[in-house]
């Protein structure tokens, strides 16, 4: 493939990033800005809880689109021709103490100021409480191998690099007054100002009526907190923009091009844009996303804690798997919980391995095409790592690690591997043994309390009985496709009164497994053993009543 012709089935696919990317592409048709200066992504980031899934995905899908613009144009990373701004608004006034995060108490003590000078409530040497969630962050999107610049608001603030914006917001005050207070209710338009000076007494960021005393100077005047008069400079960190005038700043003072955003944040996006042309900017390319939902239904918190940290997809799951997961239409809503990492995990697996053997314009189609090209690790014209394949799925190692039990550990998993694989060493499958780890403190987080076997009734015992007599006289290196057509055949038989196979696999994964669905049972015996197997089946007939 040339990279001619991955241009041109860029400019036609329908995968999402493409579509994404070929509207920016008609801002800058010659794939990049009028002065050549790169095309400008951005994703924004509120560090007033722990970061979640939520987060990342915004980095994860931006960085897709960044990815697809840059096959539209013949482009690779290190061209240059792209920037990925990852920007925490940290200079933020803290405004609720999340129920998640310890030291509450101090907390408290310090809502109101901006996050960047409230104290790391976790004590582990972080300047702030914002410091620590950044470097959360930070932390995740490097290990996942991102490409971005990480810039924190309350630096560009407190530096002084913000003061020119700051000072066209000052002299634009009424223009964005005027946008402003129609959306705003009788109560909450009294007291609002684009911009919110910082108390020199308490620290706090105020939402107080600011007059604008010299905006070429940034010179501001306001009621304090204890009713007096201040004249203070709003440059250098004494003052922060309302949301909405921050993000539509950001967007001119930084020139972005391309941000995407919740559908919590409609509104915003419509107000800031206005803000941002009578800034002198122009409103970026994006799309609205649909949010991510827990188990409930309800929409994922910071404050509430609700739904999955980006550090427990991880303990039960891959990278690869999280990044497939948040892959499909970014404008329906998912839910996030345990319960959906392993077939997202099996899933990615089967379009990965599917990969090699498609035409190009289904690989542009393919969550695996884009999840690897997404920290920059393959050129333009290749796929390395499409047709891999692991020899074993999640859903089977669950399935073993759940029957081995709580106590089970990696070495036990592994000799039972042996059963099924060539070579069983863990250093020659190392993305295999990465989900040993993953499966079994998933089996023992969400697997091993629910799991209860049944006693099989009478007809499911008699064929029982008869998989077993046939199990005794299997060699032990019997395949698996072997083995299941072995199952197929007792199932099919009239006598042990099984209406259809569905039931008699049932009856299986109830009374061998615990679970009222399990993997093809072929497979599992070549995983498991055929003596391990028999034992299984004695168990379960010990149990008859």
């Amino acid at each position: 493939m040339t990279e001619q012709t991955l241009i041109e089935a860029a400019r036609v696919s329908k995968a999402w990033p493409f579509q994404e990317a070929q509207r920016l592409l008609k801002r800058y048709p010659q794939g990049s800005k009028p002065d050549g200066s790169p095309v400008i992504f951005e994703t924004g980031y509120g560090p007033s809880g722990l970061p979640h899934i939520g987060t990342f995905q915004e980095v994860l899908r931006t960085t897709l689109v960044r990815r697809a613009f840059e096959a539209l144009i013949g482009a690779k990373p290190e061209d240059g021709k792209t920037r990925l701004i990852a920007f925490s608004d940290d200079m933020d006034g803290f405004r609720k103490v999340p129920d998640n995060l310890p030291n509450q108490d101090m907390l408290r003590a310090h809502l109101g100021k901006p996050l960047s000078r409230i104290p790391d409530p976790f004590d582990q040497g972080h300047a702030s409480f914002a410091a620590h969630n950044n470097a959360k962050l930070r932390a995740f999107l490097d290990r996942f191998g991102f490409e971005y610049e990480f810039i924190a608001g309350s630096e560009r603030y407190n530096s002084g690099a913000f003061d020119d914006a700051l000072k066209n917001v000052l002299a634009h005050n009424q223009e964005i007054l005027d946008i402003m207070l129609p959306t705003l209710r009788a109560e909450r338009a009294a007291t609002y100002s684009p911009i919110m000076p910082i108390s020199p007494t308490t620290g706090t960021v105020l939402q107080v009526p600011v007059e604008v005393v010299d905006a070429a100077a940034g010179t501001i005047r306001f009621a304090d907190e204890d009713g007096s008069v201040v004249e203070q400079s709003a440059l250098g960190g004494m003052a922060k923009l309302q949301w909405k005038v921050d993000f539509a700043m950001r967007w001119v003072a930084l020139g972005v091009d391309y941000e995407m955003y919740g559908k919590d944040l409609t509104d915003t996006g419509v107000q800031s844009g206005k803000i941002a042309q009578v800034l002198g900017g122009r409103k970026p390319d994006g799309l609205i996303y649909e949010l991510f939902l827990d188990e409930n239904g309800e929409k994922i918190s910071k404050s509430k804690g609700n739904g999955l940290t980006i550090e427990q997809w991880l303990e039960y799951g891959s990278e690869e798997s999280l990044g497939f997961y948040i892959f499909p239409n970014p404008k329906s809503a998912k839910q996030l919980h345990g319960g959906v990492i392993p077939r997202a995990v099996d899933d990615y697996w089967q379009f990965r391995e599917r990969l090699a053997k498609q035409p190009l314009d289904k690989q542009l189609g393919n969550p695996a095409w884009h999840l690897l090209r997404a920290n920059g690790g393959f050129d333009a014209a290749e796929a390395p790592g499409a047709g891999d394949s692991l020899p074993v799925t999640y859903g089977l190692l669950l399935n073993l690690v759940g029957v081995l039990g709580a106590g089970a550990d990696r070495s036990q998993v592994w000799s039972y591997l042996g059963n099924y694989i060539a070579n069983p060493d863990p250093a020659e499958h190392a993305e295999l043994d990465k989900l040993v780890g993953t499966a079994l403190a998933y089996n023992r987080d969400f697997v091993a309390p629910t799991l209860v076997k049944r006693a099989p009734t009478s007809g499911e015992a008699a064929a029982l009985a008869s998989l077993d007599q046939k199990l005794a006289e299997t060699g032990a290196d019997t395949t698996a496709e072997y083995l299941q057509t072995m199952i197929y055949e007792i199932g099919k038989q009239g006598e042990f009164g099984f209406e259809n196979l569905r039931d008699w696999f049932r009856a299986l994964y109830e009374t061998l497994l615990g679970s009222p669905q399990g993997p093809r049972m072929g497979s599992f015996i070549a995983l498991y053993g055929i003596d391990n197997s028999r034992r299984l089946i004695a168990e379960a007939l010990a149990r008859t009543t």
